[in-house]
């Protein structure tokens, strides 16, 4: 079942991430909300503190310092939590690293950013969990690189959440699954499919494609009203 708001939505991602560290504690795992003018930065700090780093060793981890000071300003309580990726760089590179073992959390790193992810990555010996991220940009999405980027690092990456609009539905998966695809219609959402695997474009399509379409106004303002409401 879809969520019903942004809440919510934080709500099933906490239990979702749960549930993949006790899959694997020390894995690589993916959390989306893809939604066109989602302020992420509150988003992701009251995740860092509903998913308890006085339970757990965490951090937030921003691409760059700026956004990691802006971070520290907005949740100064938590700003013994909250850094940059060149940061945690460099505390990899001390003797006795106090994060060594910590959940750390990416905040939307870029594909600018996808050498300083693989290195701080393969340095790390706990959990890495990627939020919104971006590291395989479609302007190189072809040749050798990609491929090569594809069949290797980002190959490592699991989903542990999922909340994606399409255009004509949405797609969730909260671990350990399934995939769940829903169909937009006039009156709202309905499920349409499950899938053990994320389905491409084409899966999607074929699932969705129904003789009696929703009427299209309608159906793109019933997209409105459920973005309206995560991004509130």
């Amino acid at each position: 079942m879809l969520p019903a708001d942004l809440r919510s939505a934080e709500a099933e991602a906490v239990v979702a991430l749960h549930q993949a560290l006790s899959e694997n504690p020390n894995g690589r795992w993916t959390m989306e909300l893809r939604f066109e003018g989602l302020k992420l930065l509150p988003l992701a700090l009251r995740l860092l503190a509903a998913l308890n780093p006085a339970e757990r060793p965490l951090r937030l981890l921003f691409p760059d310092a700026g956004a990691a000071a802006l971070a520290r300003r907005d949740a100064p309580d938590l700003a013994p939590q909250l850094g940059s990726l060149s940061e945690q760089l460099r505390r990899q590179e001390q003797d006795s690293d106090p994060s060594a073992e910590a959940l750390l959390v990416l905040v939307e790193p870029a594909q600018t950013e996808y050498e300083e992810v693989e290195r701080l990555c393969q340095a790390h010996r706990g959990a890495v969990a990627l939020l919104n991220g971006r590291l395989e940009d479609a302007a190189v999405g072809i040749g050798s690189v990609a491929r090569e980027r594809r069949r290797g690092f980002l190959a490592t990456w699991r989903a542990a959440y999922a909340l994606l609009p399409l255009e004509n539905g949405a797609l969730r998966f909260a671990a350990p699954g399934p995939w769940e695809l829903y169909r937009l219609d006039p009156d709202g959402y309905r499920p349409a499919a499950s899938f053990d695997q994320k389905p491409d474009a084409e899966q999607q399509a074929e699932a969705l494609r129904s003789e009696q379409g929703p009427d299209v106004a309608e159906g793109l303002r019933a997209l409105d009203r459920f973005i309206g409401s995560l991004n509130n």
